[in-house]
């Protein structure tokens, strides 16, 4: 009778509700429910409690909105090591910052950030990872397997070990432009596991051929969260099959991008389209092509909430990558 109940509970369990907002941090985190609150860019208002993250990349348009995770229940948080982590109605957020000056560059710093998180997840009933993000500077920078977004995925893969042997989470890996060379790595975990959702266009980034690095990247392309009232999605960009496509052509990057957005949401079972409660991040590598992105988006994707970030793709041939939420 027990079990039952708590299988009742957690089938009842709402995905944590991600919004954006022109709010003041400490209000919103005074708020009940408030599990994690992000500011972007070197202006971000601060915060010492450990559900404030103040990320590297900067916002596009001004001023930039706060992205907020809010869940059913009661919030409890705190630190481990490195990690800044809160917990609540099952659900988990954990994040870690990392000076690479101090870790040994991209690998290094990427093996020890994995390494502390995973080492967390495993202590948590809540240990099932939904969502990952990582954001490091210079993504680009290096040619071959020395490029550094190769070296962080060859870091990444040691840090977590078997620690998803059963399958990746969705996951975004994004360069920003921070004067610091800092390693930022956030995820949301659930005491429930997720259903990975693929996408029939492109090959699973896990079986990417040898000409991407030693180590291919490590990530769905999309979660189902356990009570499937919400599909997480992983960094989107022109890729079809495991080639970029339309080099040098923002226009029909963004086309292709769409596409295959669309073909996720059909292989995730859920109907075509964004809307008004559908949060997306729009990745733009030159900030002078954002009016156009904008422009594109708001015609193909209109009242949808999009927050244009500078950042650079993981491919240097691409001129923009989204991300976001998409809820049943």
């Amino acid at each position: 009778m027990v079990q039952g109940c708590e299988n009742a509970r957690t089938a009842l369990r709402r995905a944590p509700q991600v919004s954006y907002r022109h709010a003041d941090p400490e209000a919103v985190l005074a708020e009940p429910g408030t599990l994690a609150v992000f500011g972007f860019g070197a202006g971000a208002l601060g915060s010492d409690d450990p559900r404030w993250l103040g990320v590297d990349l900067e916002g596009i348009d001004a001023p930039v909105p706060v992205e907020i995770w809010q869940v059913d229940g009661a919030v409890v948080h705190g630190r481990e090591g490195d990690v800044q982590w809160s917990a609540g109605d099952g659900w988990l957020f954990a994040a870690i910052t990392l000076d690479e000056r101090t870790h040994g560059g991209p690998r290094d710093t990427a093996h020890e950030a994995y390494g502390q998180l995973c080492r967390l997840l495993a202590s948590r009933r809540e240990r099932h990872v939904q969502r990952i993000w990582n954001y490091l500077g210079d993504i680009n920078q290096g040619e071959g397997d020395t490029e550094r977004y190769k070296r962080f995925c060859d870091g990444r893969a040691t840090g977590m070990g078997a620690f998803f042997a059963d399958g990746f989470p969705a996951a975004t890996a994004i360069g920003h432009h921070a004067s610091a060379p800092r390693l930022q790595v956030y995820l949301l975990a659930s005491d429930e596991a997720g259903s990975r959702v693929e996408n029939p266009r492109q090959v699973s980034a896990w079986r990417y051929p040898r000409q991407y690095g030693r180590t291919p990247p490590s990530f769905a392309r999309a979660m189902m969260l356990p009570a499937g009232d919400a599909l997480a999605i992983s960094g989107t960009a022109a890729v079809v099959g495991h080639a970029s496509a339309h080099e040098d052509d923002l226009l029909a990057q963004l086309g292709e991008t769409l596409t295959n957005l669309e073909t996720l949401l059909q292989s995730a079972g859920m109907a075509a389209g964004f809307d008004t409660q559908s949060p997306l991040k729009a990745y733009v590598r030159q900030p002078t092509d954002a009016p156009l992105v904008r422009d594109f988006l708001q015609q193909r994707l209109p009242g949808v909430p999009v927050l244009l970030l500078h950042g650079d793709i993981c491919r240097q041939e691409l001129m923009v990558e989204i991300d976001g939420w998409r809820y049943a």
